[in-house]
């Protein structure tokens, strides 16, 4: 009688696994180097002051996250509405952003969406 018996062949994938995790690990940390190894001349560049027509718009946010508009105390809730009513009266809607370097970037986006929401084209960031 004879048997059906074939011999048990099975794939090892122990040593298909090993190389693939090596080449995993090299790509990682060669990948970077990658990004950063072109070597470019990046042109230098000069700021000039911005031309303005007429007397710049300027929110100002203190440290503290109160908003200033135009040198004037205004609350969180009253900063859009007059915005919207000083832009509308101006041809020029640009509005510039002074924020104290402590104060807390939540509050500094939030006078910026105010500015926006408020038809503001132009923002512009105070600096030193």
């Amino acid at each position: 009688m004879k048997s059906d018996r074939r011999p048990f062949a099975e794939i090892n994938v122990t040593p298909f696994v090993d190389v693939v995790l090596v080449l995993l690990i090299i790509f990682m940390v060669t990948a970077p180097m990658m990004q950063q190894g072109i070597d470019v001349d990046l042109p230098k560049t000069t700021t000039q002051n911005l031309r303005v027509h007429n007397e710049p718009l300027i929110i100002t946010v203190k440290k503290d996250g109160s908003y200033f508009l135009a040198n004037t105390s205004v609350s969180e809730k009253d900063l859009g509405t007059k915005l919207q009513a000083i832009l509308s009266g101006l041809d020029d809607k640009g509005v510039f952003l002074r924020a104290d370097q402590a104060a807390d970037y939540g509050s500094v986006v939030k006078a910026l969406a105010a500015a926006r929401l408020a038809g503001a084209t132009k923002l512009g960031m105070v600096t030193e």
